[in-house]
């Protein structure tokens, strides 16, 4: 799978990646376990073989607020740490058991400082970040909660049954009686 999510790029030789195949590691989370938390600095990156994670910060009201939700075959990380250094404000939970191959900042900078190709593929994954940012702010403020729904079940159908309501709810900005009303609206 993470060959496969690899060479889709198109960029990156059979050696690219079994450079890169050497240096990840393994790593299990448990369901209600964290990739990262609120806090702490985010050293490395992670690919998703299996489960789903939230990310979500506390508001003012000492609120849990979803915003995004990573499903597998996606990469992850607190992004803005990650670049930093600095400490992250966001928790990166897992809502299922799931499987990540992780490779860490200083291993991924080396790969990147010694092959123009790992430039290339760091600057694409930043521009696909602006991307799905840009998105998700697009779908916050122009569409309505049926709509953002519908978009999910029209990308990750199956998935989209496993993430417990309340998270789903909150990823989509509304209450949890709002959502189980738009379930019914819609028939599978």
């Amino acid at each position: 799978m993470l060959r496969e999510f690899l060479e889709g790029f198109k960029i990156l030789s059979d050696s690219d990646i079994a450079d890169f195949e050497k240096l990840v590691t393994k790593k299990h989370v448990k369901k209600g376990g964290f990739f990262i938390q609120n806090g702490a600095v985010c050293k490395s990156i992670a690919f998703v073989m299996s489960g789903i994670f939230r990310t979500y910060f506390i508001s003012d009201k000492w609120e849990e607020v979803t915003y995004c939700l990573t499903f597998p075959n996606n990469f992850l990380t607190a992004y803005s740490s990650y670049l930093t250094g600095n400490s992250t404000q966001e928790n990166i939970q897992a809502l299922q058991d799931a499987e990540l191959y992780t490779i860490s900042k200083e291993e991924m900078e080396n790969l990147a400082n010694n092959n123009v190709t790992w430039l290339i593929f760091l600057k694409f994954m930043a521009e696909q970040q602006y991307m799905e940012l840009e998105n998700r702010i697009f779908q916050l403020q122009k569409k309505n909660a049926l709509s953002k729904y519908k978009n999910l079940i029209e990308n990750y159908p199956q998935l989209v049954q496993q993430i417990p309501l309340q998270y789903l709810a909150s990823y989509l900005g509304i209450t949890q009686r709002h959502l189980t009303r738009i379930r019914k609206e819609i028939t599978f």
